[in-house]
């Protein structure tokens, strides 16, 4: 399994977090590893199986992105810093 970490800049409350762990938690080839503000850890058994968990945070209205980005991607506008 490949090791992977994402930073999701909009993911900062719990409601976030619980939002963002509904959208992954069913893919299968994964293991979470940590979730937490602003991060994501986990492994995944292919490139293609990243992707999904990639599209499905997409899906839950947030941008997978850099530490840079200071605006909350929340759709729900929920975490705006």
């Amino acid at each position: 399994m490949k090791n992977v970490e994402l930073s999701i800049p909009g993911m900062q409350s719990a409601h976030c977090q619980a939002r963002v762990n509904g959208a992954i938690k069913d893919i299968d080839g994964v293991k979470i590893e940590k979730l937490e503000a602003g991060k994501l850890a986990f492994s995944v058994e292919s490139d293609e199986v990243k992707q999904v968990m990639v599209n499905a945070i997409e899906m839950a209205g947030y941008k997978v992105g850099d530490d840079s980005e200071k605006a909350s991607s929340c759709s729900t506008g929920c975490c705006v810093s």
